[in-house]
Order: C-alpha cells, then structure tokens, then sequence
C-alpha cells in the first residue's frame, strides 16, 4: 500500500522532514519513490512547508496513495489545497 508521509532528516537537535510518497512496508527513512515537500518545525516564518506539490500529492492519492495523520493535519493547517 502507498503512503505519504514524513521522512526525517536534518541534524541534532534541528529536524527536517520530507513529505513523500513510499510503500508502508519500506522503513521511515528507507526508500521512497518521490519528494513532494519539506516541513521545517523550528522555522521561524508562519508557513512551515517548503515546495509542496500540492498536484504530485493528488496524483499519489488517485493512485490509492493514503496520507499520514501527520501530512494531512500539515496541510490542513497550511491551507494547501487538493
């Protein structure tokens, strides 16, 4: 099954995470098969996402693609619209 959800990167003490799309059998930072955003939480600008292919995420999801309870709240909050 295909999901989109939140990948971490970054450093100590100042996480990155990637909104991508990857298979859910596939560890959390394993592979994935595309970027489609980033999510800075320290950021200190109101708009916390970065790059978000707010139709490549639409795409996944007519795929059968599920979003994560994370991702779906991200992007509530951030009126990004699908």
């Amino acid at each position: 099954m295909l999901s989109i959800r939140l990948s971490r990167g970054g450093r100590v003490h100042r996480p990155v995470y990637t909104i991508v799309a990857a298979d859910s059998r596939n560890s959390a930072t394993g592979k994935f098969l595309e970027k489609l955003g980033q999510y800075e939480p320290q950021n200190d600008k109101e708009n916390t996402l970065i790059d978000v292919k707010a139709e490549r995420i639409t795409y996944w999801i007519s795929k059968g693609a599920q979003l994560s309870d994370t991702v779906k709240s991200l992007l509530k909050h951030n009126k990004v619209a699908l």
